[in-house]
């Protein structure tokens, strides 16, 4: 039976260390991914948060642009998209559909559609859309949509997610064992 996805992109079909080189490079760090211990990255820079926010719009084409995609992502999203409706939910500003397109076709990654919300609440986007799965790799975004949506999540484990899950949030390593809990779950279903 035909599903309808929702998937963050950043840190989720993006690779999760995407950051890592702009950050080093811009604030003179020696940053792993392993380093970032919570999702606001303020405590790894010595800037204020105006300046940061600044650094980032300023870069945030660039890194978007660059970022390489996690590994598995394209052959799992190819073969969902087959039998499946894939609907991208990004906090990314509407600004960037272009290059977050182009990115897509760059990777030839197949989509249903791709919104931008310019905010991290997708709530609202996750309930217009009727998604019947989440994909992410934010921990309060994860918990939020599962709890106001009724919805299983997949949590995308990294070092800045690591506070406790309800039941109805899974952590995944990565996409193949996505796969799995997906193929688990279309079964029940």
């Amino acid at each position: 039976m035909k599903k309808r996805f929702g998937i963050d992109i950043d840190g989720t079909v993006t690779c999760p260390s995407s950051m890592v080189p702009f950050l080093n490079e811009a604030f003179g760090l020696n940053i792993t991914l392993e380093d970032m211990k919570q999702y606001d990255l303020m405590p790894l820079v010595s800037v204020t948060r105006q300046e940061f926010a600044e650094w980032f719009k300023k870069n945030e084409p660039t890194i978007y642009s660059k970022s390489p995609l996690a590994k598995g992502a394209k052959e799992v999203l190819s073969r969902w998209a087959r039998n499946h409706e894939l609907f991208f939910i990004s906090a990314r500003g509407e600004h960037l559909l272009e290059i977050t397109r182009t990115w897509f076709d760059k990777y030839e990654l197949d989509y249903n559609h791709i919104e931008l919300i310019g905010s991290h609440n997708k709530i609202a986007a996750a309930k217009k859309y009727k998604v019947d799965l989440f994909f992410e790799d934010k921990h309060d975004n994860a918990v939020s949509i599962h709890e106001e949506c009724g919805i299983p999540v997949l949590l995308f484990n990294t070092p800045y997610n690591q506070d406790p899950v309800p039941e109805g949030v899974v952590r995944v390593n990565n996409w193949y064992e996505a796969t799995e809990w997906v193929n688990k779950w279309g079964e029940m279903a």
